[in-house]
C-alpha cells in the first residue's frame, strides 16, 4: 500500500492540491495511493483518533510520498510532530519513501526535502534518490491541475521510477 501525506494543516494550501495530483498520476500507473492530509488536524494527542489514523494510513503502508510546503527553510512542524508521537517501529523503520517539495519561491523547499532526507534516514527509512523541488508552485498548476508538460513529464518519470524502487 502506498499512503501520500500532504504535509500541512494549513487549510487551502496548494500542497493538497499537488498531492491529490500525485494521487490521481499514480492511479494512471495503476496504483492505488491513499491521501492523508493533515488539513483537519491542528495538534496531535496519541488517543483514540490518532491510533486509527495510524491503522488506516501508516501502519499499513509500505511506500510513502511527503509532498511538504516550505515552512521557513524546512517543513511544517505540524507533521514532524505527527511522526514524533507515531509509533515509530510500526510507521516508518524499514519503509520506502519519495520526497517533494513545494514553495512559491524559486528553490521548491530544497531545505525542507534535506531536512527530511536526514529525518528519514535517523528513522531506517529507504529514501528514494529523486527528489522533487517544485518551485513557483502559483505558475505550475491551474485548477488544481499542473499545466507544463515539462514537469508533468518529470512527475511521472519521479513516480514510475519510485514504484519500480
Amino acid at each position: 500500500m502506498y499512503t501520500i501525506i500532504s504535509a500541512t494543516n494549513r487549510v487551502g494550501s496548494g500542497t493538497l492540491k499537488v498531492a491529490k495530483a500525485y494521487q490521481q498520476f499514480f492511479k494512471e500507473e495503476g496504483i492505488d495511493v491513499k491521501l492523508l492530509s493533515l488539513e483537519e488536524f491542528h495538534s496531535f494527542d496519541r488517543d483514540e483518533d490518532f491510533s486509527k489514523l495510524e491503522a488506516k494510513y501508516l501502519i499499513p503502508a509500505e511506500k510513502f510520498v511527503f509532498i511538504m510546503p516550505e515552512y521557513n527553510g524546512s517543513f511544517p512542524g505540524i507533521f514532524k510532530l505527527m511522526m514524533d508521537i507515531s509509533n515509530i517501529k510500526l510507521c516508518w523503520y524499514h519503509k520506502k519513501v519519495m520526497l517533494v517539495g513545494v514553495a512559491d519561491g524559486r528553490a521548491g523547499n530544497l531545505r525542507g526535502i534535506d531536512n527530511m532526507t536526514n529525518m528519514c534516514h535517523y528513522m531506517k527509512m529507504n529514501v528514494y534518490h529523486e527528489k522533487y523541488p517544485i518551485s513557483s508552485i502559483g505558475k505550475e498548476m491551474t485548477n488544481g491541475e499542473f499545466i507544463h508538460a515539462k514537469t508533468i513529464e518529470t512527475i511521472k518519470s519521479q513516480i514510475r521510477g519510485f514504484i519500480n524502487f
